[in-house]
């Protein structure tokens, strides 16, 4: 398998795909262009337990020169080992030999054949493949250009708010499925204009071309009025504050969706051409987080650290909590970059104890929080109307809305977070380039 890593940007500029320098780490197949253009192939041998690896170029750094040989069998990717379809292993890890070792080592211009003493295992590994992991301890994720939004939209953005029409989902599927989830996933929402409205099921149809509706106990696709049929302020009429939905599940919806299918007035009252109020609110949690943790950086540790407990316990006989305590503001252990917000204080419980941090300091921190939240710059709000479809990353972007009159009916649904990247990686990189991020 070639080894290559290349940023792709989006499925509609595969054209422009480009290999070279990103976040601070060079592509190992510049390296490789290097070595092999200006020096000889590495010297290769056995080592016990070890397969040795070293360039004779002066200067050449390697973070390691050892590949463990239990480690090289259990990587090897022949069809015998691997399943070319499924692309999942054939044997058992466990049956090779713990200190199983080379019986021959043969090093071409493309990489190095070993033959496994023992049952005679031929494997071949790519100078790309040997190379990345005498450099690199694991293979990145696909590298994401996030986009903060405020109040005005990106400072970067030529064009605001993201969208797509309709119309294009009926010609190039993959292009307008990967253009929808490319923008979620830089700028965290995007909108589809131009939706039929007669009924609710052209936007199911459309959000079941990402991936298919999360049931969970208020059922699946959703289409409602505020009749209070389910035990939760959504079904209201009454103003709602920034959060996040799902925030009692061990892994929350992924993305939300909400399209307004008609707002009308009450049928007590005549359509006076007044405002009904409605008014929908997207705040950026990851920008409100980057601020918080600027102006104040012990709220952030605070928020990150404190453990509190979720619920969701309004419809009788349900109970919902996750799987253990949860922070606010969850930090990518590797990369120190934020992964997920988890925030709807109606559904948080008691502050504990236990944490390395007081209750009062929570609030504290929490009261900092809430002020970045409701800044007028920060705040994004618009008005829904039928046959704008709205698609934001609940693990992102905080949503609200201010209270209303009328009747409105809103239909929309939730997709799992892991469907969604998926659809994302499916429809903006080819599958090749999938496998290696994924498979290491």
């Amino acid at each position: 398998m070639n080894f290559k890593l290349n940023v792709i940007r989006c499925s509609r500029r595969l054209a422009s795909r480009t290999t070279g320098v990103h976040r601070g780490w060079i592509y190992h197949s510049q390296i490789r262009a290097l070595r092999t253009t200006f020096y000889n192939i590495p010297a290769v041998s056995s080592s016990p337990g070890h397969l040795k690896v070293v360039y004779r170029t002066i200067g050449s750094i390697q973070k390691r020169y050892l590949l463990p040989n239990f480690w090289l069998r259990d990587n090897c990717r022949c069809s015998s080992c691997v399943h070319q379809d499924t692309r999942q292993r054939n044997f058992n890890t466990f049956e090779i030999p713990e200190d199983i070792q080379p019986s021959q080592v043969q090093t071409t211009r493309d990489g190095v054949k070993i033959q496994w003493a023992g049952d005679g295992h031929e494997s071949f590994y790519t100078w790309d493949f040997i190379e990345f992991y005498l450099d690199s301890d694991r293979v990145p994720p696909e590298p994401i250009e996030t986009e903060y939004f405020g109040a005005k939209g990106p400072e970067s953005s030529r064009t605001w708010p993201p969208s797509l029409k309709y119309d294009d989902f009926s010609g190039n599927e993959t292009e307008a499925v990967g253009r929808l989830t490319d923008f979620i996933r830089r700028n965290g929402f995007a909108f589809v204009t131009g939706v039929p409205i007669e009924s609710a099921e052209p936007t199911q149809k459309l959000l079941e071309k990402i991936a298919f509706i999360r049931q969970t106990h208020y059922g699946g696709f959703y289409d409602f009025i505020p009749d209070l049929a389910l035990a939760d302020t959504a079904y209201t009429n009454i103003a709602l504050g920034a959060h996040t939905d799902t925030t009692y599940f061990t892994d929350p919806a992924g993305l939300q969706a909400f399209h307004l299918l008609s707002h009308t007035v009450p049928s007590t009252e005549k359509d006076s051409g007044t405002n009904l109020g409605g008014q929908s609110l997207l705040v950026d949690g990851f920008h409100a987080a980057s601020i918080l943790k600027q102006e104040d950086p012990k709220a952030f540790e605070v928020l990150s650290r404190v453990k509190l407990p979720w619920h969701a316990s309004g419809n009788e006989g349900i109970t919902i909590s996750p799987d253990k305590p949860y922070p606010v503001l969850e930090v990518d252990e590797t990369t120190g970059e934020m992964h997920r917000v988890r925030w709807n204080n109606d559904d948080r419980g008691v502050v504990p104890f236990d944490s390395e941090y007081s209750p009062v300091e929570w609030y504290k921190a929490a009261r900092k929080w809430n002020e970045i939240l409701r800044r007028d710059s920060i705040e994004y709000w618009f008005q829904l109307k039928p046959g704008n479809l709205l698609i934001f990353d609940n693990w992102r972007v905080l949503h609200g809305r201010s209270a209303f009159t009328g009747v409105r009916r809103i239909c929309g649904g939730y997709i799992n977070r892991d469907d969604f990247i998926s659809r994302w990686r499916n429809t903006n990189y080819p599958r090749d380039e999938i496998l290696r991020r994924v498979i290491g």
